[in-house]
């Protein structure tokens, strides 16, 4: 039996630029995911509170304006309620510095404009099944 994803798509913060995360949401959802979409600047514990409702595999987040900086502020909030097993993607614009930055507050892994939607999903289907074993053996 396959695992279908279930992700949630939102942008924290204050860039309103949606479109990546629109298309992308859509991807996901044409590629069998069930997916969670939000509007822009969703704040830090209202994502916490909806992938805990919800019970995500994934969160991903999209940033064009800097807005990546305030990820690991999510990346602690998620581990302050529990929340390790969820994986967190961003997308957008990141500087390299600020990818290791990001790697090293617990991000799995950040895609750059361009990047193909179907390496996004791969990526996303590859990961759900240890993150559903990790919630078994928990």
């Amino acid at each position: 039996m396959e695992i279908r994803p279930k992700v949630l798509v939102t942008k924290i913060g204050l860039d309103g630029h949606d479109r990546g995360s629109r298309l992308v949401a859509a991807h996901l959802r044409d590629a069998g995911m069930e997916v969670i979409y939000t509007p822009p600047w969703q704040p830090i514990p209202a994502v916490v509170k909806l992938a805990t409702e919800e019970d995500v595999d994934g969160i991903g987040i999209s940033s064009l304006a800097t807005d990546h900086l305030i990820v690991p502020k999510l990346m602690a909030a998620l581990r302050a309620a529990g929340l390790t097993d969820v994986a967190v993607i961003v997308g957008g614009i990141v500087p390299d510095e600020d990818e290791d930055m990001l790697r090293a507050a617990g991000v799995a892994r950040v895609f750059h404009p361009g990047a193909p939607l179907e390496d996004i999903a791969a990526y996303i289907r590859g990961i759900t099944p240890a993150i559903r074993a990790r919630r078994v053996s928990a």
